[in-house]
C-alpha cells in the first residue's frame, strides 16, 4: 500500500532552519509550525456527482518573540528567499507591537521529549470514482427505506495530514492522521409533511467505518420516524439528551474551564475550583492518547507533553484546560493543552474529551418519566459564557409513560448550566465519534417553552 504522508523529516528540518534565521536576526525565541494535508470530497444527489473537490494545503507559521513583543507571520512558499524575508517582516511586526506579560515559549522541563504510539495513519487514498461509488452506495441505501421522498445528498471524502513543530527551546516534532467519512442525508413525506434527517460515520482508518449501506438506512429511518411531529404544551418537565447531542453539554463545561476565560474572568465558573458541580460517580476525562481518536495528538500546540487529564471527577472540578500563556496568567504550569494554527498565537482546547458512561441503559434512563422530552436535535447556540444561562432551539420525541411514543418539533429548552449539570444523569450508551463525546443525558427540572 502506498504511503502518501508527507515527509515529516522534511518539514522539521524547514523550521529548524527558519528558527535559526530569526535568531541570528535579532530574535530572542522563536517557534514554527508546518500545516501540510491533502483531501478529496465527493458528493452525489440522485445518484448523479454533483462534485469532485480535491484541495491540497502547504502552510507554514513563524512566531518570533523579543523581550515580551511577539509577531506572527505565514506563507505557503518555503523557498530560502521567501523564508528570509519572512522573519524580517516578523521582526519588524514584533518590534512594533505592545508588550503582553504572558507571551513566551513553554518552559523547555515541560517539553515532549518521548511520543506515544497513537495509531493516526492510514496510507489509504481513494481517487474520485471509488469515493462517488461509495457515496452513491449510501445515498441509495437511505432512498431505498420506504416512506424516504427525496434526497439532500450522499458525501465521501478522505484526508492525509501532517503537522511538523519546533521551538528555539529545543522542540523537534511531527506526526500524520487521515480521515475518512461517509454521510447521507434524506427527506420523508410528501407535501406539508416533509422531514429530514442524516447519518455519518468519519474514522481514522478506512476498514474502521461504518458500512454505507449502514449509514444510508439509518438516514432514512431517522428522517421517517419524524413525520408528522407535534407541538406541546409549555411545562417543566425531564429533558433527555441523545447520544447524538450530549456532546454538546460537555463542550459548554470546556468552554467554561478554558484558561483563558477563567483568567479573564469571562466564566461562570471562575470560582469553582474544586466544587462538586456534578453528582457522585461522573468523571469527565481529555485523552490525547486515545489510540486512532479523532483529536488525538502526542504533544500539544506547544511540544508541550501531554496525558489524560481528569477534567471532573466524582462530580468534583479538579482542574483548568491550559496552555503556556493562560497557566502563567493564572499563577499555574501549562497541562499540555495549548492548540496552535499557523497565524495566531497558542489558544487551549481540549482532545479526545468525554464523559465516562453511566450505569443505566437508555430504557432504564427514561422509565419512571411520565411525560418528557427526548431531544436529537438542538437548534442556535443560546448560551451565556458569563453566567451559565442556557437556551436552545430543540426538536425531537415526547416520553410517554416511560417510552418514546411520538415525534415534536418547535420547542425551546431552557436553564441554567451549573443547575443543568447538577441534575444530570447519564446512560451506559456511551460511543465515541466525535473529538467530544458524551453518553445519552437525563437533565430533570428543565423548562421547555412550547405552544
Amino acid at each position: 500500500m502506498p504511503d502518501y504522508r508527507p515527509n515529516e523529516q522534511n518539514s522539521l528540518n524547514i523550521l529548524e532552519d527558519l528558527i535559526q534565521i530569526a535568531l541570528r536576526k535579532g530574535a530572542e525565541a522563536a517557534d514554527a509550525v508546518r500545516v501540510q494535508g491533502v483531501s478529496t470530497n465527493v458528493s452525489v444527489r440522485l445518484g448523479k456527482t454533483e462534485e469532485i473537490e480535491r484541495a491540497e494545503a502547504h502552510d507554514l507559521g513563524l512566531r518570533v518573540l523579543i523581550g515580551k513583543q511577539q509577531a506572527f507571520v505565514s506563507s505557503n512558499d518555503t523557498k530560502p528567499e521567501i523564508l528570509d524575508e519572512l522573519v524580517d517582516r516578523a521582526l519588524a511586526m514584533a518590534r512594533n507591537m505592545p508588550e503582553d506579560e504572558f507571551c513566551g515559549l513553554a518552559d523547555p522541563a515541560l517539553l515532549a521529549k518521548d511520543f506515544p504510539h497513537i495509531d493516526l495513519y492510514d496510507g489509504t487514498e481513494l481517487d474520485g470514482d471509488a469515493l462517488a461509488a461509495l457515496a452513491k452506495e449510501t445515498e441509495d441505501a437511505a432512498l431505498g427505506v420506504d416512506g424516504v421522498s427525496n434526497s439532500e445528498g450522499g458525501g465521501a471524502s478522505f484526508g492525509h495530514s501532517s503537522i511538523a513543530l519546533a521551538t528555539s527551546a529545543g522542540f523537534s516534532g511531527a506526526y500524520s492522521s487521515s480521515s475518512f467519512s461517509v454521510s447521507a442525508s434524506v427527506i420523508a413525506g410528501e407535501g406539508q409533511n416533509m422531514e429530514r434527517d442524516y447519518d455519518y460515520d468519519s474514522q481514522r482508518y478506512y476498514g474502521d467505518l461504518r458500512s454505507a449501506e449502514d449509514i444510508g438506512r439509518t438516514a432514512g429511518e431517522r428522517a421517517i420516524s419524524l413525520l408528522s411531529p407535534r407541538k406541546m404544551p409549555s411545562g417543566q418537565v425531564p429533558v433527555v439528551f441523545s447520544d447524538r447531542v450530549s456532546a454538546s453539554i460537555v463542550g459548554h463545561l470546556a468552554g467554561a474551564i478554558s484558561g483563558a476565560s477563567v483568567a479573564r474572568g469571562t466564566s461562570f465558573l471562575k470560582d469553582d475550583m474544586g466544587t462538586k458541580l456534578f453528582a457522585d460517580g461522573i468523571n469527565i476525562i481529555d485523552d490525547p492518547h486515545r489510540q486512532r481518536g479523532p483529536a488525538s495528538k502526542p504533544f500539544d500546540g506547544e511540544g508541550v507533553a501531554n496525558d489524560r487529564l481528569t477534567l471532573i471527577e466524582d462530580g468534583t472540578l479538579q482542574c483548568w484546560i491550559l496552555n503556556t500563556a493562560s497557566a502563567q496568567q493564572l499563577g499555574l504550569v501549562s497541562n499540555g493543552r495549548a492548540s496552535r494554527g499557523t497565524a495566531s498565537p497558542p489558544g487551549s482546547s481540549t482532545t479526545n474529551l468525554y464523559m465516562e458512561a453511566g450505569k443505566l441503559s437508555l430504557a432504564e434512563l427514561i422509565a419512571d418519566i411520565k411525560s418528557g422530552l427526548y431531544i436529537t436535535s438542538l437548534i442556535g447556540f443560546g448560551v451565556n459564557g458569563i453566567t451559565g444561562d442556557y437556551s436552545r432551539g430543540a426538536s425531537g420525541f415526547w416520553i410517554e409513560d416511560g417510552e418514546i411514543a411520538f415525534p415534536v418539533s418547535e420547542l425551546t429548552i431552557a436553564g441554567n448550566l451549573k443547575d443543568m449539570f447538577a441534575n444530570l444523569t447519564p446512560a451506559d450508551d456511551l460511543t465515541f465519534k466525535h473529538g467530544t463525546n458524551a453518553p445519552s443525558l437525563r437533565i430533570d427540572g428543565m423548562m421547555m417553552a412550547g405552544t
